[in-house]
């Protein structure tokens, strides 16, 4: 619609807060679970295993004076190698993201639930996560020999380009106490961006004014370094607002502080009894906060977490998770913002918030519709429980092939082996319908278990060793007896139709 489009070029993007987010993202990289790797390892050496069993078997027959058909060695092989997990795998994963709906969040893969199971750690963002985010102004405190009404002129003037959710409640607060801007007095004012290098906002006027707000720490040190003096009772200030669970931002105009602008942050509720079940559960809780020290020390008590890392950039997250990957540990992260986005990316289980950025939930393998961390505790149960059906399904599958050792080996060497009718336990009619019976009910019982994968096994809370032994009661002695029956009826009906 006009003559001409003004644009500013950065010449080195790198530098960028955006690019350097999106560089820590493509520089993450999600470990395998441990047993994603133990699967994957028993499925590839029982495969392997399998496949020379049925190789060297040829030159066996040829020896004894046997012909083996080359159907008959495939049906071995179908037989033998693990092809009910393999089959049944799909559709665990699938159950697990279907139920993980159930509660509002989104997964997007079952291998996502899966690690949710064995999560040792969950590291959380604080604003937005473990508070609502909406810090919102309460009060603006001046320093020694700086009157209200200056200061909240100064706290307007840093604000009135902020249009973060802070930067507005602090120019909404400034009018309620009778200051008022003009849109014209800052037309051609510089913009100040924050960043989390220098932690702090504002404007650059025409005039050479340059008004400052941040962190207390980083507006002490742009102070000292432009050479100003820090006032004697900003330390006490901030501390007090700190020590309340509040977020203390001071305000400077050139070389001088003015006060501080006391922001106030709710806690979510429930969150202590959902920690303090997760603790239960051996899952340690880490906030990530931008927070000073005792800020973030104050809401880390109240929210009930075991630890807390202060004044935390998107690289400090991503080092925390892997410190504690790098110990053998599985580690969840939930988080909302651009910065969090990283961390998301590294985690086993990154959890983003649906409250949050696009950025965010892009890095995410799972979202929460409903915004509330502790939904974890529900993924991590549910997890649980896929683990438990994977393993209970595969230790089914191993047993079954006992029975088919006894229905197959005898009937493909008993005429060179007369012997190998003692292994013929089921009594089954011929060799043919023997091999024909083992490889039918290995058709039958894939789509007679999906419906056990796709509800999935029940999880109870007891100790591991007394669930595992359940389980290998029951799908273990229960893998080596169904077989037998299942071949043995086939049997009876192939032997009554041949």
């Amino acid at each position: 619609m006009s003559d001409y489009i003004v644009m500013r070029v950065q010449t080195d993007p790198g530098e960028s807060f955006l690019d350097r987010m999106i560089s820590l993202v493509e520089g993450a990289q999600r470990q395998k679970t441990p047993n994603e790797i133990a699967l994957t390892t028993l499925l590839a050496v029982l495969t392997l295993i399998f496949l020379i069993v049925i190789l060297t078997m040829v030159p066996m027959a040829n020896y004894l004076g046997i012909r083996l058909d080359l159907a008959t060695l495939i049906a071995l092989l179908v037989c033998l190698i693990p092809t009910t997990i393999g089959g049944l795998l799909s559709a665990i994963g699938i159950a697990g993201m279907d139920r993980v709906t159930q509660f509002n969040v989104l997964a997007m893969s079952g291998k996502a639930v899966e690690a949710a199971g064995d999560i040792d750690t969950l590291i959380l963002d604080k604003t937005g996560t473990i508070t609502y985010g909406n810090r919102m102004a309460s009060e603006f405190i001046p320093v020694q020999g700086i009157t209200s009404s200056e200061m909240t002129q100064a706290a307007l003037q840093a604000s009135v380009r902020d249009e973060t959710p802070e930067g507005r409640s602090v120019v909404e607060l400034a009018g309620k106490q009778g200051q008022s801007w003009a849109e014209t007095e800052y037309a051609n004012a510089e913009n100040v961006e924050f960043t989390a290098e220098t932690r702090m906002s504002g404007l650059n006027l025409s005039s050479g004014m340059k008004i400052r707000k941040g962190a207390v720490d980083a507006i002490k040190r742009y102070i000292a370094s432009a050479g100003g003096r820090i006032p004697g009772d900003l330390d006490e200030i901030a501390n007090r607002i700190a020590k309340a669970g509040g977020t203390p931002l001071a305000v400077a105009i050139d070389e001088r502080i003015y006060g501080v602008i006391y922001l106030k942050d709710t806690v979510k509720p429930g969150l202590k009894e959902k920690f303090a079940e997760m603790r239960a559960m051996g899952i340690k809780t880490i906030m990530c906060t931008g927070d000073n020290p005792l800020t973030a020390a104050t809401i880390a008590l109240e929210a009930g977490v075991d630890d807390f890392i202060a004044e935390a950039k998107p690289e400090d997250k991503i080092a925390a998770i892997k410190k504690e990957q790098q110990e053998g540990k599985l580690v969840a992260m939930t988080g909302d913002g651009t910065n969090d986005a990283p961390a998301l990316a590294q985690a086993d289980v990154g959890l983003a918030m649906n409250s949050g950025t696009m950025a965010a939930k892009e890095a995410a393998n799972m979202i929460d519709l409903d915004s509330d961390p502790t939904k974890l505790l529900s993924v991590v149960s549910i997890g649980k429980q896929l683990l438990i059906t994977r393993g209970a399904l595969t230790t089914f599958s191993i047993s079954n092939d006992i029975a088919k050792y006894f229905a197959i080996i005898p009937a493909m060497f008993i005429l060179a082996m007369p012997q190998l009718q003692a292994l013929n336990i089921m009594n089954l009619a011929s060799p043919q319908s023997a091999i024909l019976s083992a490889l039918l009910f290995n058709a039958i019982i894939i789509p007679l278990l999906i419906p056990i994968a796709m509800k999935g096994v029940k999880y109870r809370a007891m100790s591991a060793e007394r669930l595992l032994g359940r389980n290998v009661f029951i799908y273990g002695v229960g893998g080596v007896i169904v077989p037998f029956i299942g071949i043995k009826l086939i049997d009876m009906v192939l032997s009554g139709i041949l």
